[in-house]
């Protein structure tokens, strides 16, 4: 029995995730990197393996905390993984899609695969079926567009997400629900429509923390899967921590 130490630290959240081989047992949200939370995360769990994914100025000392004790992986554009990255710059490209891409061709292999990861922005991939990752779009996510209609004007109020909400607002809330929420929605139909005029078949998968909010409001067929990156990071501790 191996454990496995999966860390994905966004803009807005820090998340682990704990392993035991293969099955994914826990997630859970850190209060923050510091040393001391890593060294009780490490004590509690006794992982021999850990990887990395980081889009944020991380405490470097919680590296140094997980390779004294575990086979520890930074996710990089050096990572060793199953796809190749034919854009304009590869160094460039951000760990979490790295590892949503990672995803993809490992478990759904020889396949178009579109992937949607919902955090802080929404990330748009696209890794083809010969397991190139082309690319996609970036735009901003639910918090950040919610955050933006409180601190632009005088006067609206920072509302939070919900999928309960109706298509006509009734008042200043449920109108931000509906412009906030069923317009997300309306953008990623929009993006998989314009990408099945080109691609025909493919697999559209929907991940990150607000799927749950986003999910029953899409017209188009997905998977929904939270988790995938966690998985994804999974995968590519296996090869670059064998």
């Amino acid at each position: 029995m191996t454990i496995t130490l999966c860390f994905d630290f966004g803009n807005t959240r820090k998340k682990a995730a704990v392993f035991q081989d293969a099955e994914m047992k826990e997630a859970v949200t850190l209060p923050d990197d510091s040393l001391e939370t890593i060294q009780s995360l490490l004590k509690k769990y006794n992982p021999q393996k850990s990887i990395l994914s980081s889009v944020i100025d991380h405490n470097v000392q919680m590296e140094e905390a997980l390779a004294a004790v575990t086979k520890f992986h930074k996710l990089s554009h050096h990572t060793k993984v199953a796809f190749t990255t034919p854009v304009g710059k590869p160094e460039t490209i951000g760990a979490d899609r790295l590892a949503l891409a990672a995803a993809a061709v490992h478990f759904y292999p020889g396949k178009n695969n579109f992937i949607i990861g919902l955090g802080t922005c929404i990330t748009y991939n696209f890794i083809n079926k010969y397991n190139e990752f082309v690319g996609g779009a970036i735009s901003p996510g639910m918090e950040m567009r919610f955050k933006a209609l409180n601190y632009y004007t005088a006067k609206l109020p920072l509302i939070k997400a919900d999928s309960n909400l109706p298509l006509i607002g009734y008042d200043t809330a449920t109108n931000i629900l509906s412009g906030v929420v069923l317009g997300m929605a309306k953008e990623i139909d929009g993006f998989i429509e314009a990408y099945r005029e080109k691609y025909r078949n493919f697999n559209v998968v929907l991940t990150g923390g607000d799927t749950l909010h986003l999910a029953s409001h899409l017209k188009n067929k997905i998977f929904a899967d939270p988790d995938l990156i966690f998985k994804g990071l999974y995968a590519i501790s296996e090869v670059n921590n064998p």
